[in-house]
């Protein structure tokens, strides 16, 4: 049985390892920085920066997605981000992560947003066939740019 939640306070190491495993995943374990004390600040403290859900498979942590609102000036609308997706292995292949989306989607209408979008990267195969399948379309005619550390940090000063 699969039950889905908001994530709560105590759920912060849970939620730090599948943030990890989700780098693993994605091949970038070594730019994670994260750790409990920034994700209470972050996810609990007094300026909310994002939200969690938690999926649960048989009263097994499955999954989680992390997301936050984002805002279309075409739209005029906020819009909801989702930042990360992650569906253990062994969970996979029993729809968590559509549940996942679909709640998403839901809380998107809720609150009168007016897209959910995310990113994936580009070898990950298996989650473009997925978002496809649900309706989701690529964005090819967009290039995301970063600024981060020095680079940050130059700019801030200039």
């Amino acid at each position: 049985m699969l039950e889905l939640r908001p994530a709560q306070k105590g759920d912060i190491p849970l939620i730090l390892q599948f943030i990890k495993d989700l780098a693993e995943y994605e091949r970038l374990s070594d730019i994670v920085v994260a750790n409990e004390e920034l994700l209470e600040e972050s996810l609990f403290g007094d300026c909310r920066y994002a939200e969690v859900v938690l999926a649960y498979y048989d009263g097994q942590p499955a999954g989680f997605a992390l997301f936050f609102h984002n805002y279309s000036t075409f739209l005029a609308r906020p819009g909801i981000y989702l930042e990360d997706l992650f569906v253990k292995p062994e969970f996979r292949r029993k729809s968590i992560g559509k549940a996942l989306l679909s709640h998403l989607a839901q809380i998107a209408l809720d609150r009168k947003c007016g897209r959910l979008e995310w990113s994936v990267l580009d070898w990950n195969t298996p989650a473009i066939d997925f978002y496809k399948s649900i309706g989701a379309k690529a964005m090819d005619e967009w290039t995301v740019f970063r600024l981060t550390g020095e680079s940050l940090n130059k700019l801030a000063e200039s």
